[in-house]
């Protein structure tokens, strides 16, 4: 188990996700090729919010408690700031705040659960976390998705980036088609592998094509965010600032899929700019302490 580089991965998770949130709004930012970066602070989101839980769930136990999980989601979860939450899992925080089981909530619309990408978005550093231990990887990404997100397409997202996170760990230039190939065994059959497959099969295409071909975020589902998140990753795996003016150019639900990417990327070798570090809004004190 890796904390440190654990923190390393939840770092370069909340600078994708506020870097894109600075950039997802139409006309922050008219002149893409310019690459100059926006004012700071770039505040994250709901994404990092909720990794700072994984994160600090880890730290504490070892592994992903889901009652202590369940917790500290619903204790951290900010009604004075807007973190971008989506409305069903603001309903399900505040259902726990209440009182409510989050067994009980897990299929709340009846039909499995939801199939979000709220589980893979905060995933990576748990991927670093257990690095190498791909068992309990796999066991332990699991846990954590079913807390908000007990759909096997939600559940098969959160698989995939923790892997590619975990995998990125050992091997820290690992990328291109090696990556998803990587991945591609470990994450249950449906739509997020077909998505994975297909993600493999176009590397080396122009972003813009593979984000037509895998989704781009606009349903802001694991299917049509994952693919395209491990495919830049892959792509971009030596150089984070192109991964995510990448992300930038061709996503839909930026901030989700920059979150994703940061953190994968962070996992292995990377290098994020001091200058973006600096823009970045911080990390919470009580993930730290």
């Amino acid at each position: 188990m890796n904390s440190e580089l654990a923190l390393a991965s939840l770092r370069g998770l909340a600078i994708g996700d506020g870097f894109g949130e600075r950039l997802s709004r139409p006309g922050d930012h008219p002149d893409l090729t310019a690459r100059t970066l926006p004012d700071g602070p770039w505040l994250w989101t709901d994404d990092t919010e909720m990794a700072c839980s994984v994160y600090a769930v880890l730290r504490r136990h070892g592994y992903v408690d889901q009652e202590a999980l369940a917790a500290s989601f619903a204790e951290r979860y900010d009604t004075g700031i807007d973190r971008g939450y989506g409305p069903g899992t603001e309903r399900l925080l505040v259902q726990l705040r209440r009182g409510s089981s989050w067994r009980e909530l897990a299929d709340r619309d009846g039909r499995g659960g939801s199939w979000g990408n709220g589980g893979a978005m905060r995933v990576a550093p748990l991927g670093a976390f257990f690095g190498a231990d791909l068992p309990r990887v796999l066991l332990e990404a699991e846990r954590s998705a079913v807390v908000t997100h007990a759909h096997l397409e939600g559940v098969a997202g959160a698989v995939a980036v923790a892997v590619a996170a975990s995998l990125r760990a050992v091997r820290p230039r690992l990328g291109g088609a090696e990556l998803l190939e990587g991945v591609l065994p470990f994450v249950p059959p449906g739509l997020v592998r077909d998505g994975l497959a297909k993600a493999a099969r176009v590397m080396g295409e122009p972003a813009e094509v593979a984000a037509s071909e895998l989704g781009a975020g606009q349903r802001m589902s694991a299917q049509d965010t994952v693919p395209l998140a491990l495919w830049v990753a892959a792509s971009f795996s030596g150089s984070f600032e192109d991964a995510l003016w990448t992300v930038v150019r061709v996503a839909d639900d930026v901030d989700t899929v920059g979150a994703m990417v940061g953190g994968v990327l962070a996992a292995g070798e990377h290098e994020v700019p001091a200058e973006w570090g600096r823009r970045a809004e911080p990390l919470p004190g009580w993930v730290l302490g």
